[in-house]
């Protein structure tokens, strides 16, 4: 195991400024901030290119890098890195911070307030950036308990990494994402405003999810697995109905993602101009290439599909009969529906359905990747570049250079090699702030 150095703590002044005039990336960056010198012995600093340097120190002044240099120099606050591996902090396109599947999981529904979910949801977000994930786009959970974690950790209030919040899912009436199984009078308490159906009625969900503050709009265009129905994984919304929802929502500014298993619904939305598609199980040639034509994103969530499979047909299945059909039939073909989309070309995107699974161990993903054909320099790209390109943020996240924010993990070994070595980050840094080192 590497060894750390210690981080002095006492502020650095720096008297280089840089003129605003200048054309440089790091132009309107404060003098007057501390400075930190972390010097790395290995960096994937864009993963695009695949280069790995040797020797460099991050020169980091406030939340931002300011610049690489050759070597290893530090005139104040040093972070010792010279025996490990870094690279940009990690995406995670598709987690659920407000809950985690478990025995208990309908009851919570109904026992939970949107202030315990929140609650729930500052743990599992710092367990999330422990892990080396920076930034996570949040797929689904209430508005109020998401948007406020949201908000306080951008704030500086808690611990967590970046969240992209879609909030509630737009959905059809009785479809996955609506609440499903209870006595009628509580599904009309649980059903949220964003559940619609016809065309006005779904335009209308998506201005307000964007009025109530959704990064991006999260719909659920099939059936799902672990909505009590038995409804199944094909289509539900109408192509009428998705064309509805992708215009309102591109027309306010707002990129679409679909909860999809059915290649009906898959390709459905593919056709009406929708982004990304979350699963994508039942994909087939004609979904290849739309996601091909139209520069969509697949986000394959294996953890999903690998959890779902061995609950159902474990001896401790604490699933419903209409979730446990659902996933023995779903999760054990997600796995080739990702090798069959890589090997087509697809744009792959890190995401793992988290909250699923438990919180922490997202990193479990990569290994499923490279069963499904990936490279471990593929499997990086897609939770760095490729996700911050999916998510709108490649001037946020995804990559480290100077102007970029200074968010950046820390591993022993040689994920190139191993790609399992990113299950075991040592060090955290998000926005220059040190929140894990070992």
């Amino acid at each position: 195991m590497y060894k750390l150095g210690m981080i002095v703590t006492a502020a650095v002044l720096v008297a280089t400024s840089v003129e605003p005039s200048q054309a440089s990336p790091t132009a309107g960056i404060s003098s007057e901030l501390t400075t930190t010198f972390v010097q790395v012995g290995r960096i994937l600093a864009d993963p695009a290119d695949g280069r790995v340097l040797r020797d460099k120190t991050l020169v980091i002044r406030g939340n931002q890098i300011f610049e690489i240099r050759d070597g290893f120099v530090g005139e104040g606050p040093v972070v010792d890195l010279r025996s490990a591996f870094v690279l940009p902090g990690l995406i995670d396109s598709h987690v659920h911070l407000t809950g985690e599947s478990s025995p208990t999981s309908r009851l919570d529904t109904v026992t939970q307030s949107n202030a315990d979910q929140a609650m729930i949801a500052v743990r599992n977000a710092r367990r999330t950036l422990n892990a080396g994930f920076t930034t996570v786009a949040d797929m689904g959970a209430t508005n109020e308990a998401i948007f406020a974690v949201r908000d306080a950790v951008k704030r500086g209030d808690i611990d967590g990494p970046r969240i992209i919040a879609a909030g509630d899912a737009v959905s059809v009436h009785g479809g996955h994402g609506d609440a499903n199984g209870y006595r009628d009078d509580i599904l009309h308490l649980l059903s949220a405003e964003s559940v619609c159906s016809g065309v006005e009625d779904c335009m209308r969900a998506v201005r307000l999810q964007v009025r109530a503050g959704a990064d991006i709009i999260k719909i659920t265009a099939t059936g799902g697995v672990l909505s009590n129905t038995s409804a199944g994984l094909a289509q539900q919304f109408s192509e009428e109905e998705l064309a509805a929802i992708v215009g309102a929502a591109h027309r306010m500014g707002r990129k679409v993602t679909a909860h999809a298993h059915g290649v009906d619904g898959i390709n459905a939305f593919l056709k009406a101009g929708g982004n990304s598609i979350e699963h994508g199980t039942y994909l087939d040639d004609e979904s290849i290439r739309l996601f091909r034509q139209n520069g969509a994103y697949l986000v394959p969530t294996l953890m999903a599909g690998d959890f779902v499979a061995r609950i159902a047909s474990g001896s401790d299945n604490f699933f419903t009969p209409a979730q446990t059909a659902k996933a023995l039939e779903a999760g054990p073909k997600m796995l080739d529906m990702a090798r069959r989309a890589h090997a087509a070309g697809v744009s792959i995107a890190f995401g793992t359905d988290t909250g699923v699974s438990a919180h922490g161990d997202n990193a479990q993903e990569f290994a499923l990747l490279v069963k499904a054909g990936m490279s471990p320099l593929q499997t990086i790209q897609s939770a760095t570049v490729g996700a911050a390109d999916h998510l709108g943020i490649s001037d946020q996240a995804g990559r480290l250079a100077p102007g970029m924010p200074a968010d950046l993990i820390a591993v022993s070994g040689d994920p190139l090699s191993d790609v399992t070595e990113l299950e075991r980050v040592r060090f955290v840094m998000k926005s220059g702030k040190v929140f894990r080192q070992d």
